[in-house]
């Protein structure tokens, strides 16, 4: 029977007003139909604003009243920077039939950005699996990517969402750590970069066979409707462990 989902990774600039990119990612999602699961780039409001993260914190508690009324009928996946007692964090937050249903925080600040200077690193111990309509689903935010001990965290998933800020120059990282992330694991690998100058774009969905399904360098909406049994048939094909039967 198939299992089938439609699939969004966004891919579109970060502006300065921060209202202009929120009305922005509205628009595109209202393009996606009802029970889409729509993926953003990461910290796709506000970008890396250093010099505005208390605005940025601020914005974010606004824009979360946005995003609990979008998921009662499309699941959002973005990340936000929030403040909290120890200082700022990028949080990654999952908002699904009308709450906020996951939250992990950035475990791995990128050092060449600077990040470890201007947040605080979550635990890797939040990166766990979560469901979105009996679906089990993880997230890998941005840099995490590159740790590949974070996706055996997420072993046995059907379905890996990874926003990203990932610069051109490193850009054939990114679609390879993307493609290899769906072999290893034998799931769905969603990748939402933004588009940036100097960023690589490369927003796609990979199937769990490796094979990039959708993928568009000029679009700010990239989809695919996948079958979620395609998952169980590479687990059971090819057998590493992750196949229930």
């Amino acid at each position: 029977m198939m299992i089938s989902k439609h699939l969004y990774a966004l891919q579109f600039k970060t502006h300065q007003s921060f209202e202009y990119n929120l009305n922005h990612f509205i628009a595109l999602a209202s393009r996606t139909p009802e029970g889409s699961i729509i993926l953003a780039p990461e910290v796709a409001l506000t970008n890396f604003c250093y010099q505005r993260m208390e605005e940025a914190h601020e914005f974010g508690r606004k824009a979360t009243d946005t995003f609990l009324k979008i998921s009662s009928h499309r699941t959002i996946i973005l990340t936000l920077i929030e403040k909290q007692r120890q200082g700022f964090y990028n949080n990654l937050k999952v908002f699904h039939q009308g709450e906020l249903i996951h939250k992990q925080s950035k475990s791995k600040l990128f050092p060449l950005g600077g990040e470890h200077f201007h947040f605080k690193e979550g635990s890797e111990g939040e990166i766990l699996p979560f469901k979105i309509d009996g679906i089990s689903c993880g997230a890998i935010n941005c840099f995490e990517l590159r740790f590949t001990h974070l996706w055996n965290r997420l072993r046995g998933v059907d379905i890996i969402f990874v926003p990203a800020q990932w610069a051109l120059q490193r850009k054939h990282h990114f679609k390879n750590l993307g493609m290899a992330l769906a072999i290893s694991n034998q799931c769905f690998v969603v990748l939402s970069n933004g588009a940036n100058e100097k960023m690589a774009k490369s927003s796609a969905i990979i199937s769990p066979f490796g094979e990039i399904l959708a993928k568009d360098n000029d679009a700010e909406l990239i989809g695919k409707e996948v079958d979620l049994e395609e998952v169980k048939e590479v687990r059971q094909h090819i057998n590493v462990g992750l196949s229930s039967e």
